[in-house]
């Protein structure tokens, strides 16, 4: 259900009535009753799934239902024990993921929780802030520039009232809305100028509107499962699908060779079917989507222990792989703590006029109040007018780069405008000093913009006051009516640099990260503040310079540049789509409604939790203190999830290509109806090797590791498994050997070796190849997990630690173990164990030789 479309239509006071509502808003008892009868204000594509719901829907996952057709027929067959082994194979694969998921999920939910949005409404005939979740219908909202739209609304009044309704249409210019009810026939609602949609975001001027639909009601409700699932892959999920291609295709080809050469050796097709199913079990990572998910979850917990929030997992790999990083100089590189320092006439003297009119433009504006307003506003004491009737007001926006309000002031209507000093100057034709005016001729116009630019290399923020008086007979203004000011004089800003920029910018350039600074302040300022923090400046481009430039010579500017200044919105997107266009992944950090448009553009957008509402809804990744060293603590976070996962693939990857080549050899090495292993050892041995990779996502990662950008790198992976796979098998190989011809297993079915004896000697040598294949595999784990020497140079977390060894003493247990019959295992003569002990030393160090040579010569990546 959506929105009833002729809402829009009647007339307010019908609307009213049918919603019982007010131009007043709703009361307490009525907004509590709307909302219990709606329900919260949040889409349904969003609600979490029944605990059954969700376990059937990982049955369906394909190598579930390969392990559930596996148990029946072995069931099918008479054997009870392998259809338990493969029944605790599922139990293992949705039970758990789900449990660790589920917990991880929840635990993530609750850190999202923290980042609250608000808005603004009318209740009791006062204007409340309440929680996004708690809009109900009937609810009036008071928006303004940054605001979110939050439920399907019509609007009651508006003023130069823009929204983006990209999200929704698709169409990225701004349109305009207003409050009128005749809307032409035939128009579907989008088109309606006095509708504003959940999902879309006010750009300038300010209005009041009725919600007319919450939640799922809404027409973004409507199509939010849709739109949610519209998420373009990232480089990591397009290299996960690779990857688990990659393996589907060698497990096809792995069964079906062993599954027609047993057929046509043995002539036991069911034999030959169950032991190709079971090789297919051990060479699938039925693991990969849980370590996956619980390493992304278990990151995004440790991520917000470092004040960094994690909106969308997804984001982790990217901000871990990021390798230039885009941002304001505003509270990254100075404090967020701006000052009001001067309020001067135009000769430079101080003057409380300047001050008044500047509070009175900033305390009867609607739209976004930034931290210049709030500093102009702390002056609390100031001597001013503040019940005058608001009469109208002329929005900000990024080309004018100027706002103005107009008040009814002493019988006139007075036209009260600040904004950027070149911006206010070009419409002014006087000044004023004191009571005197006089014509602003361009000799003076010269000299205060020499003021102006050398309080700018001060590091100072600057602008104009001017205004200008209308006869109370105009009731409506326009832009067009900002021409003719008098100018009254400046007001200038400090924001100290912060102490611990330069460590910050220093620390990201040791991670790999690059700093560029986007701003759209002036080039003199920003100068200085980059000095004030050591920031050194290898080449700085300004907006105006970008303008006029081609598209290459444009990459060109931005690539070389670390510092551009006076930039549009617009250009910032740009900026950030054409350093991604060089291969870069690019993080951009952002607060403002300037920034929504590269924020979005950017690999990863970066807001903080006191952002403007429309930035934090861009934003992936949301910091609760906006500093550049917890930005870079977040990323080393980031890298270390990213690490962890590429361990499991890494080891997923050679171990099933080493195992592909050890069961090929077998079926060649071995006489007829001799299996290297059966079919229920096989599953046995999978499944106690799978419960060794649990501690992944909690291992530890080392510090060489996180010292650079780290990508998905599919090439290297298949090279890794290539040179490091095989050689497993070699020592699969030497255990063939070892029992055959130094145990004697090769007189399985030889004349004069009873039918006991071959079976007693086929079971030593399943056992072996079991416990051999499940130590070495689990112990050179701690191989591969790092470039290091393992146990010397570097350990494994104690998780990881205690995962591998219960398993490890788990496999020489089980032999000897009460259950081994029902496995078919024997106890293994002692001597075993030193051949074993001497395999796993060789295949440890075999492994680490080539394992740096690797590195050495295809790189880390």
């Amino acid at each position: 259900m959506s929105t009833d479309p002729s809402l829009y239509t009647i007339p307010e006071p019908e609307l009213l009535g049918r919603l019982a509502s007010s131009a007043g808003g709703l009361s307490a008892e009525q907004a509590e009753k709307a909302l219990r009868e709606a329900g919260p204000n949040t889409v349904a594509a969003g609600a979490r799934t029944s605990v059954v719901t969700d376990l059937l829907h990982r049955c369906r996952n394909p190598l579930v239902i390969q392990l559930l057709v596996m148990a029946g027929l072995f069931y099918w067959t008479g054997d009870r024990v392998s259809a338990g082994i493969v029944g605790a194979m599922v139990v293992l694969s949705v039970f758990l993921s789900f449990f660790q998921e589920t917990r991880s999920s929840r635990a993530v939910e609750k850190l999202q929780k923290m980042v609250k949005t608000t808005v603004t409404v009318v209740r009791d005939n006062k204007e409340v802030d309440i929680q996004l979740e708690e809009v109900a219908p009937g609810d009036v909202v008071v928006l303004a520039a940054g605001s979110l739209i939050p439920a399907d609304l019509r609007i009651l009044s508006a003023k130069d009232f823009f929204v983006s309704q990209s999200a929704l249409t698709g169409e990225s210019m701004p349109v305009e809305k207003g409050a009128d009810s005749n809307q032409p026939a035939g128009r579907v609602p989008f088109e309606f100028t006095n509708a504003c949609f959940m999902g879309s975001n006010v750009l300038s001027g300010s209005a009041r509107a009725m919600v007319l639909s919450t939640g799922a009601n809404t027409f973004f409700g409507s199509l939010a499962e849709k739109m949610l699932s519209k998420r373009d892959p990232t480089s990591f999920d397009k290299g996960i699908s690779s990857f688990t291609w990659l393996m589907i295709r060698f497990m096809v080809v792995m069964v079906l060779f062993v599954f027609l050469v047993l057929g046509l050796r043995d002539h036991n097709w069911l034999e030959a079917m169950l032991y190709g199913l079971s090789i297919a079990a051990g060479l699938t990572p039925e693991m990969l989507p849980m370590i996956m998910t619980v390493c992304l979850s278990k990151g995004a917990l440790m991520m917000s222990r470092k004040k960094v929030i994690v909106k969308h997992l997804h984001a982790i790999q990217n901000f871990g792989a990021m390798d230039v990083l885009c941002t304001d100089k505003t509270g990254t590189l100075t404090q967020d703590h701006v000052v009001l320092e001067r309020y001067v006439d135009v000769t430079n003297r101080t003057s409380e006029d300047v001050l008044r009119y500047a509070y009175m433009n900033s305390f009867y504006q609607t739209g976004l109040r930034n931290l210049l307003d709030r500093a102009i506003l702390s002056h609390s004491d100031l001597d001013v007018e503040r019940n005058c009737r608001k009469v109208d007001e002329i929005p900000f926006d990024f080309k004018r780069r100027r706002m103005s309000v107009v008040i009814d002031y002493e019988d006139r209507h007075v036209l009260i405008c600040k904004g950027a000093v070149e911006e206010v100057i070009s419409v002014c034709e006087n000044y004023q000093v004191d009571d005197d005016i006089n014509p602003l001729i361009q000799l003076i116009r010269d000299d205060l913009l020499d003021e102006y630019r050398t309080l700018s290399s001060q590091g100072y923020r600057v602008l104009a006051i001017a205004y200008r008086e209308f006869d109370r007979s105009k009731p409506v203004f326009a832009v067009a009516d900002e021409s003719e000011l008098i100018l009254l004089g400046y007001i200038a800003f400090f924001d100290p640099p912060k102490d611990t920029s330069a460590r910050a910018i220093a620390a990201l350039g040791r991670s790999g990260v690059a700093v560029k600074i986007l701003t759209g302040d002036n080039e003199l300022v920003t100068r200085k503040v980059c000095g004030d923090v050591g920031m050194v400046i290898t080449k700085m481009v300004t907006g105006p310079q970008l303008a006029g430039l081609d598209e290459a010579a444009f990459v060109k500017e931005v690539t070389e540049s670390n510092v551009l200044a006076r930039l549009t919105p617009d250009q910032k997107e740009k900026v950030i789509k054409s350093l991604r266009s060089q291969g870069h992944v690019v993080g951009f950090m952002g607060d403002g409604i300037n920034d929504v448009l590269a924020m979005k553009a950017a690999d990863v957008g970066i807001s903080v939790d006191t952002a403007v509402d429309v930035a934090k809804e861009s934003a992936d990744i949301i910091l609760l203190e906006k500093s550049l060293l917890v930005l870079e603590d977040g990323i080393i976070e980031g890298r270390k999830v990213f690490g962890n996962i590429i361990k499991y693939i890494k080891m997923g990857a050679s171990s099933n290509y080493g195992n592909m080549f050890s069961m090929v050899g077998s079926v060649f090495l071995l006489p007829a109806n001799f299996l290297a292993m059966l079919p229920t050892q096989l599953l046995v041995n999978n499944l106690l090797y799978d419960f060794s990779q649990v501690g992944i996502p909690l291992d530890n990662v080392d510090p060489e590791y996180l010292e650079r950008p780290r990508r998905w790198n599919i090439k290297s992976i298949q090279k890794f498994m290539f040179y490091i796979g095989p050689i497993s098998s070699i020592f699969d190989y030497a255990t063939f050997f070892l029992m055959l011809y130094v145990f004697g297993c090769v007189a399985v079915g030889k004349p004069g070796t009873s039918e006991a004896a071959s079976a007693h000697l086929q079971d030593l040598f399943h056992t072996a190849w079991f416990v051999e294949s499940l130590v070495t595999q689990t112990l050179i784990v701690h191989v591969i997990r790092s470039l290091k020497i393992p146990f010397i140079q570097s350990w494994a977390s104690k998780t990881m630690t205690l995962s591998t060894a219960i398993i490890i003493t788990v496999g020489i247990w089980l032999p000897f173990s009460p259950f081994a019959k029902y496995i078919h295992l024997i106890p293994l003569p002692p001597v075993f164990f030193l051949w074993l002990i001497l395999f796993a030393f060789l295949y440890c160090t075999l492994t680490h030789i080539v394992k740096s040579w690797f590195y050495r010569r295809f790189g880390t990546d």
